[in-house]
């Protein structure tokens, strides 16, 4: 029994969910901003562009006590035209890369929410190291594009596979799978 609630307590949930507090909408932009400026070098200073301003912005947190600590993924949505909704800036820090799921998890926040808001069409210009990914998770290819000097795949999501979530602030808590130790 002590075994198991050793291995229970270090492995930490996250949250997904919408952004809803300064904390949350700062530490998205921090991520941003590691991950496109800092890290790829997509953006020579910021990748701050006239959709953040009516994107819904969301977030994979960390906890620690089951608390939010610290915001370790971000996506951000918008509706482009009536029914057709984008997703885009889908980031997760480097350390939490290894965790597993947290970028599938918050792509699937990303459609449901979209799709309880009217969606018949999702869109997203993903880079090409992610495609796979996108496509375990029922998105299909649609044409190779080049955005900001690097390629990726415009991709569609199958919003069958993806049930409308009415309240994207509550969201979810996702507990990543736990690996038994080797011996």
């Amino acid at each position: 029994m002590i075994e198991l609630e050793q291995r229970l307590f270090n492995s930490p949930g996250y949250y997904i969910r919408a952004a809803s507090k300064r904390f949350e909408a700062e530490g998205a932009a921090g991520l941003r901003h590691r991950v496109f400026v800092e890290e790829q070098g997509i953006f020579p200073t910021h990748d701050r562009d006239d959709i953040d301003l009516i994107a819904t912005h969301l977030v994979a947190l960390s906890t620690y006590a089951h608390e939010a600590d610290q915001v370790v993924g971000t996506v951000r949505i918008h509706e482009e035209a009536p029914r057709l909704w984008w997703g885009s800036r889908l980031a997760v820090d480097s350390d939490f890369r290894a965790v597993g799921r947290l970028g599938a998890e918050l792509i699937r926040l990303a459609v449901r929410t979209a799709n309880a808001r009217g969606c018949e069409r999702f869109l997203a210009h993903v880079q090409m190291q992610n495609v796979t990914l996108f496509r375990r998770l029922r998105w299909r290819p649609l044409e190779e594009v080049t955005i900001h000097g690097t390629p990726h795949m415009k991709m569609e999501a199958d919003l069958g596979h993806y049930p409308p979530c009415a309240d994207p602030v509550t969201g979810w808590y996702h507990r990543p799978r736990t690996r038994e130790p080797r011996t």
